[in-house]
């Protein structure tokens, strides 16, 4: 049975029920969604061949301190970085190293950021040099995916309805939703309930009501759907090593639809625009 909470009144933990925000956690998640939307705008003329994704980490580290916030992958779970970045068939929590990017190489970029307790979560994929067709078509499909994710986003809907929207999308496109991983509710927490699936069937799962907010960051391949995580623990690639991306917006369910807390203030949400190169 799915139960829904007054945030206020809920402890600072996971308890499995759904915390309702009211005016001041929608405050506080723009603060930190707009943090997070101006340091991957920065990234944009950060990433380019031959860059260390250690570097990117370092930029991250650097970029939160100088906005006295913190990076929430710090000793997360064990995690040592203050980002993750996935290139090519790492469909996710890719480890920042110092191997150098290549030239054709696609990387996602995800920056989680507390600021005065609220998490602002998003990632985006940037192009390293110029792409190959089938990578720009890629994250093309991905970012659509993510786009039509959200406008499924309004009260009386259900978390089923978005995982039906940007799976019908995807593989109508002959590409395929990666079903190990998932969004989630976020806020005062990094990770709360629900869980909200980027794959499932309209009207199925947990209702949608004003004042939710959650993730949504649909990883999209190129070939089959199926991962597997490396012997690091963290590190998940595609099983038969072809292309991966994901985009993520954290979002809050409005009485009419929902806000975008994460979006880009130079409208660099898609880099791989024009307007980014």
């Amino acid at each position: 049975m799915v139960s829904y909470v007054t945030a206020e009144a809920a402890p600072l933990r996971n308890t499995g029920s759904i915390r309702l925000y009211g005016a001041e956690g929608f405050a506080g998640m723009h603060r930190a969604g707009r943090l997070v939307a101006e340091c991957l705008d920065a990234l944009v003329d950060v990433v380019e061949p031959g860059l260390p994704t250690q570097v990117i980490d370092d930029f991250v580290r650097d970029f939160a301190l100088k906005n006295n916030a913190l990076p929430a992958t710090l000793n997360y779970r064990g995690y040592t970085k203050y980002t993750c970045t996935s290139i090519n068939h790492v469909v996710c929590h890719g480890i920042p190293n110092d191997k150098p990017l290549r030239d054709g190489d696609i990387v996602n970029i995800d920056v989680t950021l507390i600021v005065d307790g609220w998490h602002g979560d998003a990632s985006r994929m940037y192009a390293v040099g110029g792409l190959k067709r089938a990578s720009e078509r890629l994250i093309d499909v991905t970012y659509e995916s993510l786009l039509r994710g959200i406008k499924a986003v309004k009260p009386g809907n259900t978390t089923g309805d978005i995982g039906a929207a940007i799976q019908t999308y995807v593989e109508g496109e002959r590409c395929s939703v990666v079903q190990d991983f998932c969004g989630h509710g976020v806020g005062q927490l990094f990770h709360d309930a629900p869980n909200i699936l980027h794959y499932g069937r309209p009207g199925s799962g947990v209702e949608l009501k004003p004042g939710m907010i959650f993730t949504i960051e649909p990883m999209v391949n190129l070939g089959r759907p199926h991962v597997k995580v490396l012997s690091d623990g963290w590190t998940a690639v595609t099983r038969d090593r072809s292309l991966s991306a994901q985009f993520e917006h954290s979002v809050g369910v409005t009485e009419t639809g929902c806000e975008i807390f994460t979006l880009s203030p130079k409208g660099l949400d898609k880099p791989t625009a024009p307007a980014a190169r």
